[in-house]
């Protein structure tokens, strides 16, 4: 018996970005009735949709160049898909209010609590809930993230990711920036916009599947996010 848990947003247009990045446009560029030849038709039913956004549009992962301009051409069609095939645990952190820092101490605190520990290659998900408390409202920009000392505490584990609701992995404007250095320098990466993880706690192990676009020379990619369960 197989579950899948879906960890990923809707993309339509109109959805938030983060800052500046490119606005989701969507559009029918082609409909049936058009290759039907039917001209003037008063229903027009869509066949292809012309999609207009950012590699780092709702559920996506970074590419290492994306952390940092010394790591140019390590972009995400040059990373091993193991980095987004692997096991993955997911962390109760739904204590954490606006703009709060994730210390080591809440880390090794999760960890003892939920009676799991982090391996090596891991994907670890990290849930403050932020996501069902205020998505598209005025305070989806201030969810908790990660300090710098707990980024570089998982990297030195040898995790392959870590995974956030949030728009960015740490607090913007406080740890963000050297969050993202710390994942090029230590060569692992993270997922932000993920959803749905309030149905991993407690659940122990899964596998955690991230596919990325193949995107030539590129800086990350929306992808389709799971947890699967197997009994």
């Amino acid at each position: 018996m197989v579950e899948i848990i879906d960890l990923s947003q809707d993309i339509y247009e109109g959805m938030p970005v983060f800052k500046d990045l490119p606005q989701v446009k969507v559009s029918v560029h082609n409909t049936h009735e058009e290759w039907d030849g039917i001209i003037n038709a008063e229903t027009k039913t869509p066949a292809v949709h012309k999609l207009e956004f950012g590699e780092h549009t709702g559920t996506h992962v970074d590419a290492i160049n994306h952390m940092a301009k010394e790591y140019e051409g390590q972009s995400i069609d040059t990373m091993p898909l193991s980095m987004f095939y692997t096991e993955g645990i997911c962390l109760d952190f739904s204590y954490k209010t606006f703009n709060e820092l994730i210390e080591v101490a809440d880390f090794k605190s999760a960890c003892e609590n939920q009676k799991i520990d982090i391996k090596e290659k891991d994907t670890v998900l990290i849930y403050t809930d932020h996501y069902r408390k205020t998505f598209d409202t005025n305070n989806w920009n201030q969810g908790p993230g990660l300090s710098a000392d707990a980024a570089r505490w998982l990297g030195n584990k040898g995790i392959s990711a870590f995974g956030v609701e949030t728009m960015s992995p740490g607090v913007s404007g406080v740890s963000n920036k050297q969050v993202h250095y710390i994942c090029g320098e230590l060569g692992f990466t993270h997922y932000e916009n993920m959803i749905n993880l309030y149905k991993l706690i407690g659940r122990g192990r899964f596998r955690f599947i991230g596919l990325p676009l193949k995107i030539r020379g590129g800086t990350g990619s929306p992808v389709r996010a799971i947890a699967v369960f197997e009994s």
